[in-house]
């Protein structure tokens, strides 16, 4: 009997041991992951300014913007942008990206694709077959307003910093 409970003693000390190293295994695990996954974030981020003005964005995980992130690698895209509609600017990318248009009721601060190679960026709300690209996360309504509706503006993606 007491060759059984030494057995169970040096089984839980073993099995504590095991988690014991596991459990500091995995403390130094995250920082690498998180340094890489930080790292990632940084190559794929991409840095958004309306006629200058960088604002934040929200960007969708999606093909769209996988290609986006692809074609302002070697260099900033600058586009001419449009006002229509009074609501919207709108203007060329140059390329064709992939698209998933869906029908989308849009509001301030959105950022979409239209017929897969026009960028829409809102400054009020439309309801149309667009693809979400992002959204505008630090600026109210009246700011995206002020910033969309004087006249038209340029828009430079690059890649994130």
């Amino acid at each position: 009997m007491k060759r059984m409970h030494l057995g169970k003693a040096c089984s839980k000390a073993a099995l504590l041991l095991m988690s014991l190293v596991f459990m500091l295994m995995g403390m130094a695990a995250p920082g690498r992951v998180s340094a890489q996954t930080e790292e990632e974030n940084m190559k794929e981020s991409l840095a958004f300014a309306i006629d200058g003005t960088v604002v934040s964005v929200e960007w969708e995980d999606n093909a769209s913007v996988a290609a986006l992130r692809e074609l302002v690698q070697t260099q900033p895209l600058e586009i001419q942008m449009s006002m229509y509609g009074g609501f919207e600017q709108v203007g060329f990318i140059g390329t064709d990206l992939p698209r998933e248009d869906e029908h989308t009721v849009t509001e301030s601060g959105d950022i979409v694709l239209y017929s897969g190679d026009q960028l829409v960026v809102f400054y009020g709300s439309n309801s149309w077959a667009y693809t979400r690209l992002g959204k505008i996360t630090d600026k109210t309504s009246e700011e995206m307003r002020s910033l969309l509706s004087r006249g038209n503006v340029v828009i430079t993606i690059s890649a994130g910093e």
